[in-house]
């Protein structure tokens, strides 16, 4: 048995990704109150800062469809890079594989839009191919509705 599945989270252990939260893939998410999500993600990023935990944060097709990260987000975080991609799936992208590689931290914390999509594929990329364990947190992650959200969420219990 494989122990480390044990291990409660800890500052120590684990890590962050922010996958895009940036306003027109939040134009979407009708699972959550957009605000709430935004003061939720931002109270991740708070949390994940207070405890010298490293984050990764994701963008898609900034310039042309998705807009940029939240800067609430970025006022956490202003020298962090933003990885940007142009697949749905952050997993599918090497910068975004590498900046959880150097950390070398096998619990990744997963915020993002959209839950069904862009976290889902990650998450199961992440644990497949790079053996990482994967914990998602439902209230500062968004679906395009609540449905889609909640079973999304369920496919990774």
């Amino acid at each position: 048995m494989n122990k480390s599945l044990l291990e409660q989270l800890s500052p120590t252990n684990c890590q962050v990704i922010f996958i895009d939260h940036q306003p027109q893939m939040a134009f979407g998410v009708q699972s959550i109150d957009r605000q709430v999500l935004k003061n939720n993600t931002v109270g991740l990023a708070k949390a994940a800062k207070t405890f010298n935990i490293p984050v990764t944060i994701t963008t898609v097709e900034t310039e042309s469809f998705s807009g940029h990260t939240y800067p609430e987000l970025l006022d956490v975080f202003p020298d962090a890079p933003l990885l940007e991609r142009t697949s749905m799936n952050s997993w599918d992208d090497q910068k975004v594989r590498d900046s959880l590689a150097k950390n070398n931290r096998k619990k990744v914390i997963v915020s993002g839009l959209w839950t069904e999509v862009c976290n889902n594929t990650f998450a199961f990329g992440a644990m497949l191919e790079g053996d990482y364990e994967i914990y998602m947190v439902a209230d500062a992650s968004g679906g395009t509705s609540k449905e889609a959200h909640d079973y999304a969420m369920q496919r990774m219990i």
